[in-house]
């Protein structure tokens, strides 16, 4: 066999083949406890696809927890080119999210049916994860907490998170210290509350849109909410089709009313004004 015809060993060119006593790839990304995390109750075949699903929407959340975070801070402290690479870095985690419900809609109502009874009364509505994206942007709903309330640390995680500014209440700040006039009673209001649509802020945003050359960093600023808004209200969308698609006007397994629960918040906006100013201009 000439060499050519040889199977290829990494290991001539200095690929490191033994680990033992060093740390491989499934010790550094702990694979092992990833791996066994899939558990199904039934003996259904797509219980596996319908866990999986759910799983990594929770490994991408905690992602998007991260950079929301780091993107709000950065904010805070005026560091504005990071908070940019974390918000279109957000919007692309949206964007997987996104492409995780097509995945999901290969599973038939049949095929759901099949194993739909073993989830008890656990709904994605209950994930503290998806609650903390919301709490974090800003869709402050307090009835929310009670989901949680069981768990302490969860309930208190989600609880403090309530008593700091959101992503959005940091960006309004921003624009007052920037010198964009923006309403006193915005800049002061208890920020556990749900933010409301304000006039003095769409005229905020106006002036920015208005005057892009003098307000280049703010008006970047604000297209960069608008983009994730946008993936996320996809992300919405393509939820109560999913559900729609699989089990029709059915109620929840957590008791809400499935597909008209989720048309609800379709019609939540996280950056209002941002969306309201635009038949301004």
């Amino acid at each position: 066999m000439t060499n050519e015809n040889k199977p290829y060993d990494p290991a001539k060119e200095g690929a490191q083949m033994s680990f033992d006593g060093r740390m491989s790839y499934g010790d550094y990304l702990q694979i092992d406890k990833i791996l066994d995390a899939q558990h199904p109750l039934s003996k259904a075949h797509d219980e596996m696809l319908f866990i999986i699903q759910h799983q990594t929407s929770e490994l991408w959340m905690r992602l998007a927890i991260h950079e929301l975070s780091a993107a709000r801070e950065a904010i805070k402290t005026d560091n504005l080119p990071p908070a940019f690479k974390m918000l279109s870095r957000v919007a692309r985690i949206f964007e997987q999210l996104n492409n995780a419900w097509d995945v999901l809609r290969t599973m038939t109502p049949s095929e759901y049916t099949e194993f739909r009874n073993t989830l008890g009364q656990s709904s994605g509505f209950q994930s503290h994860q998806y609650r903390l994206v919301e709490y974090v942007l800003g869709n402050r709903n307090k009835a929310m907490l009670k989901p949680h309330a069981h768990k302490p640390e969860t309930h208190a995680l989600l609880q403090a998170e309530l008593l700091v500014p959101s992503l959005y209440d940091e960006a309004l700040r921003l624009l007052s210290r920037k010198g964009v006039e923006v309403p006193t009673e915005v800049l002061n209001r208890d920020v556990s509350e749900q933010h409301q649509p304000n006039d003095g802020v769409e005229l905020a945003w106006k002036q920015i849109y208005q005057n892009t050359g003098e307000y280049w960093t703010l008006y970047e600023l604000a297209e960069k909410l608008v983009d994730f808004e946008d993936y996320f209200r996809r992300w919405r969308f393509n939820h109560v089709t999913t559900v729609e698609r699989i089990i029709g006007f059915k109620r929840g397994t957590g008791g809400t009313g499935g597909v008209s629960y989720l048309r609800r918040m379709l019609e939540v906006e996280l950056f209002p004004e941002l969306w309201h100013v635009r038949t301004q201009l």
